[in-house]
Order: C-alpha cells, then sequence, then structure tokens
C-alpha cells in the first residue's frame, strides 16, 4: 500500500475513533481537524440548503480518503450523520435533506463571466450525488465519476474543515465561506453580481432583491457568523455599475487567515504548551501551522512531540545545519522517530564521554595538587631561608669587629663568595665589614652564610 492511500486509510479510521470517542458530542466541538482537500469547482453551488451542503461535505469526505474512486460507499450512518452534524432523529426529514443535495447540478464551463456562452465553450451540467441507500444502520451512496474525478484529482483545491462548516447555521454564511475559500491566499474575490449571489442558498423573499433589505437580513448577519465561527476574517465592498447609478449590483470580499496558532489553541487548549514549543522553540510559519491544522487528524499529539523530540535530538548531533522548523515539518510529515537503539547508542557515548571527561578531571586535579604541593614547599623553604638571611644579618651587626672582619674573610676565602663575588663582578679587595651588607644582592647571601657559620658553631 502507497504511503498516501495509508495515509488517507489512516485518515478514516482516525476520524471513526473520534467519533467513537466523543459519543454524544457534535463534531464542531472536536479539537481535532477533520477534513479534505476539496476542488475549487465546488465553491459556486446554487441552490443547495445548509443540511444539503453539510451532507455533500460527509459524503464527499468519504470518497476522498479512498486511494481510488469506488461504484458505492458503504458507512455507518451514524458516522454519516456525525460527519454531517446531523442530530435530528426526524428520517424523512434527512431523506428530503438528501433528496434536495440529489436535485442540486453544478455546472462546469470555460466561457469568460464577462459574455455570452458560444457553440465552441465546453460547458457541463453534472448532478453533485446519485443514488442513496438508508437500511440497518448503514448508508450507501454513488457519486457520479465526473464528480469523483474532481474529488481525487490533481486540480487546484483547498482545505475544506468539517469542524468549522458544521459550526454554521446560516446557510448564507456557508455559502459565502464556501465561495471565498480559494481567494484566500489572493486576499481579495473578483467582482460577483448580486443577482448571482442571492440564488447561492436557493430562493429567497422578494424584499431580498434590494440590497437596503438584503444586506441586513442576510449578507451582514453571515459575515458576522464566518467571522465569529471560521479561520478567516471577512469584509466586503459594493459598488453600482457606473458612477451614475445607485443601484448596488456588485460585491466583492476581501479576506485574510486568522492567526492559525490562534485558531488552534482556541480549539484545542490540550495541545497549549505543545502548539507554543512550535512557535517559540523552533520558529513555525503561519503558513507552517497551516499545514499542521490541514493534517492535525492523523497528526496528534503524540505525533507531534515524537517529531520535536526527534529534531531535538538531530540538533544535539549537529545534524541540522540549515532551518529547524523546516527539518521539524519534515519529521513530522514522514514520521521519523528516534529508535530505541540510537537512543542506547547515544547514551552509552554520552556515559563514555563522561567517563573520560572524570578521567581527565581527575588528572587535572592530581596535577593541580601537585604543582600546589611544590609551590607550598618552595614556599615555605624560600621563607625559611629569609628567616635564616635576617638572623645571619642580625648576628653580624651585633658581633664585635673583630668577629665581623673575620666573618668576611672566611666569605671572601669561601667557594660560594668567590662565585658570587665573580658573578657580581666585584672586588674581594673593596668588601669589609663596613660596607658588605650595602650590596642588596651579597648581602642576601652574605646573611645566609653567616647563619651556617653560626649553625656549626652550636654544634661544637
Amino acid at each position: 500500500m502507497s504511503e498516501e492511500s495509508g495515509r488517507r486509510t489512516t485518515t478514516v479510521q482516525m476520524s471513526l475513533g473520534l467519533f467513537e470517542e466523543m459519543s454524544g458530542q457534535p463534531i464542531n466541538e472536536s479539537t481535532r481537524e477533520i477534513g479534505f482537500q476539496r476542488n475549487n469547482v465546488f465553491v459556486a453551488i446554487n441552490g443547495l440548503g445548509l443540511s444539503s451542503r453539510r451532507f455533500i461535505d460527509a459524503a464527499y469526505f468519504i470518497a476522498a480518503q479512498e486511494p481510488a474512486p469506488r461504484d458505492t460507499y458503504d458507512v455507518d450512518l451514524n458516522y454519516f450523520k456525525w460527519l454531517m452534524r446531523y442530530e435530528s432523529r426526524n428520517v424523512r426529514h434527512l431523506q428530503s435533506v438528501i433528496k434536495e443535495a440529489q436535485r442540486v447540478l453544478i455546472e462546469v464551463t470555460d466561457t469568460p463571466p464577462d459574455r455570452a456562452p458560444s457553440e465552441d465553450d465546453q460547458w457541463i451540467s453534472e448532478q453533485l450525488m446519485g443514488s442513496v441507500k438508508i437500511g440497518k444502520g448503514r448508508i450507501q451512496f454513488r457519486i457520479p465519476p465526473l464528480m469523483l474525478r474532481h474529488i481525487t484529482g490533481p486540480d487546484k483545491h483547498h482545505w475544506l474543515n468539517l469542524c468549522i462548516t458544521a459550526s454554521f447555521s446560516q446557510t448564507y454564511a456557508r455559502a459565502i465561506y464556501d465561495y471565498v475559500l480559494p481567494f484566500v491566499v489572493a486576499g481579495l474575490t473578483d467582482w460577483i453580481e448580486l443577482d448571482v449571489m442571492r440564488r447561492w442558498p436557493g430562493k429567497l423573499g422578494t424584499s431580498a432583491s434590494e440590497f437596503k433589505h438584503f444586506r441586513p437580513k442576510y449578507l451582514d448577519p453571515a459575515v458576522r457568523q464566518i467571522n465569529e465561527l471560521s479561520d478567516i476574517d471577512l469584509s466586503y465592498e459594493t459598488r453600482a455599475d457606473s458612477e451614475t447609478s445607485r443601484k448596488i449590483n456588485k460585491i466583492r470580499f476581501r479576506m485574510k487567515r486568522k492567526d492559525t496558532v490562534a485558531a488552534l489553541l482556541s480549539r484545542q487548549p490540550d495541545a497549549h504548551d505543545l502548539l507554543l514549543t512550535l512557535k517559540e522553540e523552533f520558529g513555525l510559519s503561519n503558513k507552517q501551522f497551516d499545514v499542521i491544522a490541514e493534517h492535525r487528524m492523523s497528526w496528534t499529539d503524540e505525533r507531534i512531540q515524537q517529531a520535536i523530540e526527534y529534531t531535538r535530538f538531530r540538533l544535539n548531533q549537529g545534524k541540522v545545519t540549515k532551518s529547524p522548523a523546516g527539518y521539524l515539518m519534515k519529521a513530522l510529515s514522514h514520521n521519523w522517530q528516534v529508535s530505541e537503539a540510537e537512543r542506547k547508542m547515544v547514551a552509552i557515548q554520552s556515559e563514555l564521554a563522561v567517563a573520560a571527561t572524570a578521567q581527565e578531571s581527575a588528572r587535572t586535579v592530581a596535577t593541580t595538587a601537585v604543582k600546589q604541593s611544590i609551590a607550598a614547599r618552595d614556599e615555605e623553604a624560600r621563607s625559611q631561608r629569609n628567616e635564616e638571611v635576617k638572623q645571619g644579618r642580625e648576628h653580624f651587626e651585633s658581633a664585635d669587629e673583630k668577629t665581623r672582619k673575620e666573618l668576611v674573610r672566611l666569605y671572601i676565602a669561601s667557594q660560594a663568595g668567590k662565585l658570587m663575588l665573580r658573578r657580581l663582578k666585584l672586588e674581594a679587595g673593596a668588601l669589609s665589614d663596613a660596607n658588605i651588607l650595602n650590596h642588596s644582592d651579597l648581602s642576601w647571601y652574605f646573611g645566609q652564610f653567616v647563619y651556617g657559620k653560626m649553625k656549626q658553631l652550636a654544634v661544637q
């Protein structure tokens, strides 16, 4: 089975699991996204009510998950009703909703909107839904082949979130939302004839033909509901055909995607810390968050956390050299995860590195201790020698003249004295008991010599 077909099958399984998990809660209260890539051809459908639109959504969602088109789709009825947020047990009403969906046709043409069609133009009219059968807790339905090609084909498409569309209670809000979705990236729709727009939800009262009645009763409430419940912020502007006319007959919409992170946080409060990690630690863009939102059914909190851990793991190894956000999205898309073998390998390498560091630290501590010990002993010896020199000087200065002269004579005649005089370039005859201590370097060694003589005398 291919990766794409496996992903689609998994999406069906997960939506079924979520249906069972929520048990009694409508789909619009789901904290995980459920939707599919819908072809842009399905945005301008006239005469389709709110429940019938939800019926088409549920059927096309099921078809979009399949790896190949089927003649007949067969699913649990309660699950199907949950997908379309149909909470009534009125079977007769459900049948009327289905028949309305079967009656509505979709037209596809290459005729430009600013001219009448010609015989050379392409034009196709097709039903949105084929035969439908309900019985024994199951629903079976067929989708016309042309529609199936558009559902599963590679043509231009947009993401349709069933959790959002199931929230709308106004048919006009849903019809407008359907129409503007493909224009979200551009931020602006083309100019639309008001008469065309009025036909989107089906027949309206005669008062709707006047914009001053149509606006407060249908248009403004629909825009408010879209802004309140959906993932886009919507506004509109109108105009007349000419500067001399006062009759408003054209409208176009401006829209922008709401902050995806904020939208996800509001719908998925349990994932607050996880989503903030993606935004603040990895710096994901709104476009990348849009991708996460589209796959939120299969990209669970556990899978996102797994991708975060994998990216951190590779970052620590120095394997991520460009965009951590892009690397994380790739890890999320391919479902990469750190294997237990890799974790064990890194743990062992870490333990070996810690042991080596500890061993090196121990050697450093030992070497430092030896150096400190040697330095301490040197300092002690130096202090002792200074004390000996001091005592030698004091003995020399307190001695009588005869003793001082004898000590000078003995030092000059000694081997140490001769070497020091040669080193300091001093003449022996120039030294006497009166001036020997005036030579700073010589006086230190002379004091040490005198101390040695003191010790010899003490021993004798």
